[in-house]
């Protein structure tokens, strides 16, 4: 096709348009299959990123097409896509890739699933936890109407619009009103500041309790006048927005590794701009504060010297690898004699001990799942003999593997 009869400037406002809709990664493939404009929020886990590269085949798809068909796609990694033909006088100029998202929430065991097909580490959960759960979730019936939406966007060349406001009447300003707001707003930002106080510090030490009772006594963001009063949607994100920021100072004070960090900030920064109303925003609220705090209660490092915090980094991101604590001290750039010692003076076990004890838990959640045997499974968590798995297992289980298994599927 000439290109010259194609408006990319006018296309690419439709592209545009859409991302900012659906609030989902677009993008514009043309037709020699080049890559020519990708809005995208959601930062793809390098161990999924090779599920980008299938254009010349939705192109297979989508020249032959009508032009009213919309094409919906799933990979192996259970990212869904829709894709879109676009067309000029009835000339094939490329397509429009919206995704990815998902039909299904993805809980512990739809994770837990993607590893096991995909052969991922297990050291990877954490992170692909956390993208899954900051893609959006729709039903069959709104994916179907999104093709639609697409379809009907493609079809027709864009429209620019114009915007019309009209003249508003100012209010006549009440000298005691005014005042009494300003009193209030006073009131209201000290009530702020001490809440942020007590939320930081139960955040930062991951005191799980703490953080109840200030649910419970109703002290929360949600209970703070809106900024914004003529529009409370957009003043509730900006307080959540906020939120969202202070629990970070907070958890990343109370010890939580950056990697944890980055990944949960991320999602709720995508979460909250992709709310759509005052409930899901206000629900937002506790599942922000709780999601920090759990955290830190359970990855936390803070209580550590910097050489075992390091130690236990090292290990929580690496379990399916092989360790041993020379080689661990190695990449961490200490004695190993020293590391030992220090490892089991403050984390009241051995290093030995610590690995085992998370790789076992690690693989009690594929063992539910049933999709692999035994074996694999020892073998994706980082044991290489299934005979120590089985005795490592019962260690800390006090059964077997085999006898695990039989529980979870009763």
């Amino acid at each position: 096709m000439n290109e010259l009869e194609f408006n990319w400037s006018h296309f690419n406002k439709t592209v545009q348009l859409l991302h900012t809709y659906t609030r989902m990664d677009t993008r514009f493939v043309d037709h020699h299959d080049r890559l020519m404009l990708q809005l995208v929020d959601h930062f793809m886990p390098a161990a999924l990123q090779q599920s980008d590269y299938v254009y010349p085949s939705i192109k297979d798809d989508l020249q032959t097409a009508e032009p009213n068909k919309f094409f919906y796609y799933i990979n192996t990694f259970g990212l869904e896509y829709i894709a879109v033909g676009v067309r000029r006088n009835q000339a094939y100029c490329g397509f429009v890739l919206t995704g990815p998202f998902l039909s299904s929430i993805p809980d512990t065991d739809f994770i837990s699933d993607i590893i096991v097909r995909n052969n991922l580490p297990v050291s990877e959960r954490k992170q692909l936890q956390e993208f899954y759960r900051s893609l959006s979730v729709i039903s069959s019936n709104d994916s179907n109407s999104l093709g639609d939406l697409i379809v009907n966007l493609c079809l027709h060349p864009h429209t620019d619009s114009q915007l019309v406001t009209p003249e508003i009447v100012q209010p006549i300003l009440d000298k005691v009103q005014q005042e009494t707001k300003i009193a209030e707003s006073k009131t209201t930002i000290e009530f702020r500041y001490e809440i942020e106080k007590e939320l930081m510090s139960a955040i930062a030490k991951g005191d799980k309790v703490k953080l109840a009772k200030i649910f419970r006594e109703g002290n929360s963001f949600s209970n703070i006048s809106d900024r914004i009063p003529e529009s409370p949607l957009r003043s509730a994100k900006n307080l959540l927005i906020t939120l969202n920021t202070l629990c970070r100072v907070a958890a990343e004070r109370g010890g939580l590794h950056p990697v944890y960090l980055d990944t949960i900030s991320e999602r709720f920064s995508i979460t909250i701009e992709r709310a759509t109303n005052l409930p899901n925003v206000k629900k937002l609220n506790s599942v922000i504060m709780q999601e920090y705090c759990n955290a830190v209660h359970e990855f936390s490092t803070r209580k550590y010297s910097v050489i075992v915090k390091n130690a236990v980094n090292y290990i929580d991101m690496n379990l399916e690898k092989p360790l041993t604590l020379q080689h661990i001290a190695t990449n961490i750039h200490v004695n190993p004699s020293h590391l030992s010692r220090k490892f089991k003076q403050e984390v009241r076990m051995t290093m030995m001990d610590y690995i085992n004890q998370k790789r076992i838990e690690e693989s009690k959640l594929y063992l539910q799942r049933g999709m692999i045997s035994i074996t694999e499974v020892a073998f994706m968590v980082g044991f290489n003999d299934l005979n120590y798995f089985t005795r490592v297992f019962k260690k800390y289980t006090s059964i077997t593997p085999t006898q695990y298994v039989k529980t979870a599927k009763t």
